[in-house]
């Protein structure tokens, strides 16, 4: 059982998969969004630039059929002719043409954006398959293709009908209005339907879509197993991945201890923890924890400190406080300005006596707020330490 579903496509497709469906030529597409855009924009163009198109034609039909007979028997004519007659045909449709090349690039784009694949050009011998094209005719997909359909014709009757019954006044006046103004209101009448009947599909397009955008991600999804083996692939194997992490953090323990020789105490647990601070108070702030660690690396902090003449200040619960809340660079929290000044203002006057110009000083009675974790389960506003920490 859990084999099973160790291999059922539950996982959402990971970036490198859809880059991959992306180069394939696999991206959402709408054809119903795409087929509504060529309509509509062809529609509206007609509806605006019908009346100087249909001049246009006419006058080219009228000029090619009226030809003289001295250019019917030149074929050098009747060839001058036929490109005139073209190119006059070009310019009269240019607006059209350009209307739905625009319409068609942006409605087939519109959703799964620009991809160009040769692949997807190349034939397949699966898609002559009897087995799934009959799954594909009576699947999902084929079972929302004939309820698209369906609506398609629906809508465009319905709008077809609505346009119609509002103007049913006007069509009846058609037959006592003179013949060239029942042409223009006909020519009106008609595109208005055209028109009504474009938009009525946007109201397909807008339930094809989304759905076009989750069937897309359904047919990417992966299993937990694919999941795995690309990470593998791309992120190395956990062992080697634990490995640099292990030499990533061995590099940046060097770097921190290269840092304890300039700190001004050291404040310990006394062996489990160790911190490590330093306060310039001409460049900084607050002071800064230049370097902590926990057993094996607080005791390599100790060392390095007693070796430089580094003040240690035992003082279990700020070691911990500190440690818990504040990673190394960065200054301490203001709820701990006190007690670490009172730790500071001891090691000053603690060099004082050493050099002989003040006495003894007392050792501060460090407190920490109760709201700074004290104990080794390291619990502070949800964090805890993690593998590499507790290492």
């Amino acid at each position: 059982m859990a084999e099973q579903q160790f291999q059922e496509r539950t996982e959402q497709a990971t970036p490198k998969r859809k880059e991959e469906a992306r180069r394939k030529g696999q991206v959402a597409r709408s054809r119903e969004l795409n087929m509504a855009a060529v309509m509509i924009g062809g529609a509206v163009v007609t509806f605006i630039s019908g009346p100087s198109v249909a001049g246009a034609m006419i006058a080219l039909m009228r000029n090619s059929l009226t030809l003289s007979p001295a250019q019917i028997e030149r074929p050098a004519a009747m060839v001058a002719a036929l490109s005139e007659s073209v190119w006059s045909a070009l310019i009269a449709l240019a607006p059209m043409l350009v209307t739905l090349m625009v319409a068609a690039i942006a409605g087939g784009i519109a959703i799964g954006g620009w991809a160009f694949s040769a692949q997807s050009l190349q034939p397949k011998l699966s898609k002559l398959d009897p087995i799934k094209g009959l799954k594909r005719v009576f699947g999902l997909k084929g079972l929302v293709e004939v309820a698209k359909a369906i609506g398609k014709a629906g809508l465009v009757g319905l709008a077809a009908f609505a346009v119609l019954y509002t103007a049913a006044g006007d069509i009846l006046e058609l037959s006592i209005v003179p013949f060239s103004q029942a042409v223009a209101e006909s020519s009106t009448l008609m595109m208005t339907v055209f028109l009504a009947g474009c938009l009525s599909l946007l109201v397909i397009a807008a339930f094809d879509v989304p759905f076009q955008l989750w069937n897309h991600a359904k047919e990417l999804r992966m299993t937990r197993k694919e999941v795995q083996d690309e990470l593998k692939e791309t992120e190395g194997r956990p062992e080697v991945r634990n490995k640099i992490r292990a030499l990533q953090q061995e590099v940046a323990n060097r770097r921190m201890l290269r840092d304890v020789p300039d700190a001004d105490v050291i404040i310990t647990n006394p062996t489990h923890f160790s911190v490590a601070i330093r306060y310039d108070e001409g460049n900084m702030n607050a002071p800064v924890v230049v370097a902590k660690g926990v057993d094996h690396m607080a005791a390599k902090i100790r060392e390095i400190g007693e070796l430089h003449k580094v003040t240690i200040f035992e003082a279990p619960p700020l070691a911990r406080a500190i440690f818990w809340t504040t990673e190394v660079g960065q200054a301490i929290p203001e709820k701990l300005y006190v007690a670490v000044a009172q730790v500071l203002t001891y090691v000053l006057r603690l060099k004082a006596y050493n050099n002989g110009v003040a006495g003894y000083p007392d050792r501060p009675q460090v407190k920490v707020s109760d709201d700074f974790p004290t104990d080794l389960n390291g619990r502070f506003a949800g964090r805890q330490l993690d593998d590499d920490e507790m290492e």
